[in-house]
C-alpha cells in the first residue's frame, strides 16, 4: 500500500479512541496502539530499503535529494560512525502524533510521493553533519543532543539542513520602510523575495505618513498605511512558495500614529472590504507614555510621522515617544490629533477579543533591557525577535544610498525536560550555539541587501525553549507557583551563562566580534552586574535536587565571564529569544514554548483526516492534577513565569494569553460577572508590562460552545 492509497488504515481509529474514557478513565494505551499501527501500516511498507548508509547517501546524492557538498567534508567511515551511534541510542518516538508529524511534515518523500526516504535518525545525521560543517566531534555531539531531543532546529532548518532542493533555514524576517515611494517598492519586492524563499516577514509601517498628511510637489494628500497594508497582503497571497504554504506577514504600527483606528479595524470582521485584511497580522508598537494616559485616563495625542521627520530629521520610528511626548505636544510644527487614551485601549481589547490580534510590543520595556547599540523599533511574525535595526536610505533606482540593517532570524530551541537529564548541560548548550552560529554564517540573503547586511555584522541567533509545564508536571509543581518560577529563572540563568561563554570562545577562535560590541553593556561590563552581585543558588529543597548535578554558576564565575567578555568580546549581538514552536513541540513530545497545555488531550484538525488527539507529554495520576488547563489558570501566573525567564533573555517570548468568553467565577478578583470584558485584557496588558514583560503574542479566547466531550471532562485517569 503506496503513500498515495492509504484508504483502509487502523491508527486514525485507535487514536480517536483516547477521547472516549472507559470506565471514567482516559485509555492512554490506545495512543500506543495507534503508534504501533502508523509504523505497521504506513511508515514500514513505504520505506525505501538500502542495503548501507553509504547506498542511501550516494543515491540521494544521485537522485538530487541531497547536497553533495556538505556530505563530502566526512569520511564515509566517519558518517558510517555517526549512524552507527545513533542506531545505538535506540530512539522511539512517544506518540502516535509525535511521529505522524515527522513522516507527513519533515521526513524527505520521493519525488512522486510514494515513499519515505529517511527515518527521524536520517534527519538527524543529516542536520548534525551540515550544521558541523566538516567537525567531526561536533557532528557527533549535536547528534547526540538531537536524537536525545535535548536541542530541536526550529522547522526551516531542521526540515532543510543538507536537502539539495530547500528554502532557507532561517525563521523569519523583520524589515522596515522608511517614509517614501522608494522604501516601500522596495519593500514590496523584500516581502516577495523573502515569502518566496520562506519564513515570516515582519514590517514596520510607524515610519510612513499618516492619511491626509501633505506631499511634496503635489496637490493631492497621502492615503496613509491602509493602502499599503493591502498591497503588502497581495503580496504574501502571490509570494507562497508555488503553492506549498501561505505567504506569512505581521505589519506593525505605532500606537501613537494617526492611522491607528483605521489601522485596527483592518482586522474586524465587518470592516469594509477596501481597508479588510484577512491573512495579514498585525502588531502594535506601545511606548510607555500610552499606559500612564490610560492609567490616568487622559487624552492622547496621534503625532504626524511626516511632520515628527522634519522637525527631528530621524524616522518616526526612532523617537522616543516617552521621552519626547511633552515636547511633541507643546511643538505647533508638530501636526497632531487627540481622542481619549482609554477609547484606543479598548479600542485594542475589543479586537483581540475578536481576532487575538494585535500583537503588543512594549517597546520601552524593550529598549531599556537592550544591552547593545541602537534602538529596536519592531518585532517579527511571533513577536519574540527583538532586535536593533538602522534605517536605509534608497535613490529613485532603487539602489541603496545608505544600507541600513534589518533582521534575519535564526532559531532553535531546548526541550528543557531532556536538557534537565543532560550528561552536561553547559557542553549541550554550547553546541546548540555552534549550530546556531552555522546557520547566521551560512545565511545570505542577497536579494535584500539589508537583510544580508543585518546579519553580516550581527551575527545574530535565538536559542529558547519549550517544555516547561511539561516539566512541572513531570516533577509535580503547579505552572506559576513559587517552586516553578525559581526553576524558571535558574533554568535561564544557564541558558543565558552558557550562550555568552561559547559567543565569546567563537569571538575568540574567529577574532571577530559583533557590530559596534565595544558600546555594549557587554563591553563595559554593567550587563554583568546582577548575577555578580546576585544569588542564583536554590533556595528550596525540590529545586535543590532538580540541581544538584548540574554546575550553577557563581559570583565569581560571572565576574570571570565579564572579564573574559570585556576582553575578547561576543560574536553574536543576540542570542536568546522564545518562538512558540507549534507542531515542532509535537515531535519532541513535550508542550509548546513556555506556556501552559490547553487541554489534558489536545485536539488537532487535520486536513482531509480530521480530529487527531495528542495527550499531555508523561500523563498519567501522578501528573494529572499539575497539567492544568490555560484557559482555566489565571494569566498572571503565565505572566509571572514569563517575567522570570525575560530578566536573562536578550530579546523576547512569544507570550500567548488564553481567555475564556466565559471566565471561571473567582478567578480574577476584580470581576463580578464571568462575561470576558474588553477590562480584563486592559488589566492584564498593563499587569504584563509592569512586570517587565516586552511582548504579547497572541490573545486566544475559548468559547464554552466548542467545548468537547471526552477525555478533557474525565475525573479520573489513566491505568
Amino acid at each position: 500500500m503506496s503513500l498515495k492509497s492509504l484508504n483502509e488504515v487502523n491508527y486514525f481509529k485507535l487514536n480517536n479512541e483516547i477521547n472516549r474514557p472507559v470506565n471514567g478513565q482516559i485509555p492512554l494505551h490506545k495512543d500506543q496502539e495507534a503508534l504501533k499501527a502508523f509504523f505497521t501500516e504506513n511508515v514500514l511498507p513505504n520505506t525505501k530499503i538500502f542495503p548501507s548508509i553509504t547506498d542511501k547517501i550516494d543515491y540521494l546524492i544521485a537522485e538530487d535529494y541531497l547536497e553533495e557538498a556538505f556530505i563530502k567534508q566526512y569520511s564515509p567511515g566517519f558518517i558510517e560512525t555517526l549512524y552507527q551511534f545513533l542506531a545505538e541510542q535506540n530512539f522511539r518516538f512517544k506518540s502516535f502524533m509525535a511521529a505522524y508529524k515527522f513522516y507527513g511534515q519533515y521526513a524527505l518523500k520521493s519525488n512522486d510521493g510514494t515513499q519515505y526516504l529517511e527515518t527521524y535518525e536520517d534527519r538527524v545525521a543529516f542536520n548534525a553533519l551540515y550544521f558541523a560543517d566538516g567537525d567531526e566531534e561536533l557532528a557527533l555531539t549535536l547528534a547526540d543532543e538531537m536524537i536525545h531531543q535535548r536541542y530541536q532546529p526550529a522547522t526551516p532548518s531542521f526540515l532543510n539542513a543538507g536537502r539539495k532542493r530547500r528554502g532557507e533555514l532561517v525563521s523569519c524576517f523583520l524589515i522596515q520602510l522608511t517614509d517614501d515611494m522608494n522604501s516601500i517598492g522596495r519593500g514590496i519586492n523584500s516581502a516577495l523575495q523573502l515569502s518566496r524563499i520562506g519564513g515570516g516577514v515582519g514590517i514596520t509601517l510607524s515610519n510612513l505618513r499618516e492619511a491626509g498628511a501633505p506631499i511634496k510637489g503635489y496637490d493631492g494628500a497621502a492615503s496613509g498605511v491602509m493602502p499599503v497594508m493591502k498591497l503588502f497582503e497581495d503580496s504574501f497571497s502571490y509570494s507562497n512558495q508555488l503553492g506549498q504554504r501561505q505567504g506569512a506577514g505581521v505589519v506593525y504600527l505605532n500606537v501613537f500614529h494617526p492611522d491607528i483606528i483605521n489601522f485596527l479595524s483592518a482586522k474586524k470582521e465587518n470592516a469594509d472590504e477596501k481597508i479588510r485584511v484577512k491573512t495579514l497580522s498585525l502588531g502594535v508598537i506601545v511606548p510607555d507614555k500610552f499606559y500612564e494616559l490610560t492609567r490616568k485616563n487622559e487624552e492622547m495625542y496621534l503625532f504626524s510621522p511626516y511632520s515628527v521627520e522634519k522637525e527631528y530629521g530621524v524616522p518616526f520610528s526612532y523617537i522616543d515617544i516617552t521621552k519626547e511626548y511633552d515636547r511633541l505636544v507643546a511643538n505647533p510644527k508638530i501636526k497632531k490629533t487627540k481622542m481619549l487614551a482609554r477609547d484606543l485601549e479598548n479600542e485594542i481589547s475589543k479586537l483581540q477579543q475578536e481576532s487575538g490580534y494585535p500583537y503588543i510590543v512594549n517597546i520601552d520595556t524593550a529598549n531599556r533591557a537592550n544591552p547593545v547599540d541602537g534602538k529596536i523599533i519592531m518585532s517579527n511574525l511571533c513577536s519574540e525577535i527583538l532586535q536593533v535595526q538602522e534605517p536605509s536610505l534608497i535613490n529613485d533606482k532603487q539602489e541603496f544610498e545608505v544600507l541600513g540593517t534589518d533582521i534575519s532570524c535564526n532559531l532553535g530551541s531546548t526541550n528543557i525536560v531532556n536538557l534537565m537529564e543532560s550528561p552536561d548541560f553547559g557542553k549541550s548548550v554550547r553546541a546548540m550555539t555552534r549550530a546556531l552560529t552555522f546557520v547566521t554564517d551560512a545565511s545570505d540573503i542577497d536579494v535584500v541587501p539589508s537583510i544580508q547586511h543585518g546579519n553580516k555584522i550581527n551575527h545574530t541567533i535565538g536559542l529558547g525553549a519549550m517544555g516547561l509545564h511539561t516539566f512541572f508536571a513531570k516533577n509535580q509543581m503547579m505552572y506559576g507557583s513559587p517552586e516553578s518560577l525559581e526553576f524558571t529563572d535558574i533554568y535561564f540563568m544557564l541558558l543565558n551563562y552558557w550562550t555568552l561563554v561559547e559567543s565569546h570562545q567563537i569571538a575568540k577562535e574567529k577574532k571577530v566580534t559583533f557590530h559596534n560590541f565595544e558600546k555594549s553593556t557587554y563591553a563595559d561590563g554593567s550587563y554583568f552586574e546582577p548575577y555578580i552581585k546576585g544569588d542564583y543558588t536554590p533556595k528550596s529543597a525540590k529545586i535543590s535536587l532538580l540541581f544538584k548535578d548540574i554546575f550553577l554558576p557563581s559570583s565569581k564565575d560571572w565576574e570571570k565571564l565579564a572579564q573574559d567578555i570585556k576582553k575578547d568580546g561576543l560574536y553574536h549581538q543576540n542570542r536568546l529569544a522564545v518562538a512558540p514552536n507549534g507542531s515542532i513541540s509535537y515531535i519532541n513530545d513535550t508542550s509548546a514554548s513556555l506556556h501552559p497545555i490547553t487541554r489534558l488531550i489536545e485536539e488537532r484538525q487535520e486536513k482531509k483526516i480530521g480530529k487527531i488527539y495528542y495527550p499531555a507529554a508523561y500523563l498519567s495520576n501522578d501528573t494529572i492534577n499539575y497539567y492544568q488547563s490555560a484557559y482555566d489558570m489565571d494569566m498572571r501566573k503565565v505572566i509571572d513565569v514569563y517575567a522570570t525567564a525575560q530578566k536573562h533573555i536578550d530579546q523576547g517570548m512569544s507570550l500567548t494569553l488564553f481567555m475564556r468568553s466565559e471566565i471561571p467565577e473567582g478567578l480574577y478578583e476584580w470581576k463580578n460577572a464571568t462575561k470576558q470584558t474588553t477590562r480584563d485584557l486592559n488589566i492584564l496588558r498593563h499587569y504584563a508590562f509592569h512586570k517587565g514583560i516586552k511582548s504579547i503574542y497572541y490573545v486566544r479566547t475559548f468559547t464554552d460552545d466548542a467545548e468537547e466531550i471526552g477525555s478533557n471532562q474525565c475525573e479520573s485517569c489513566v491505568i
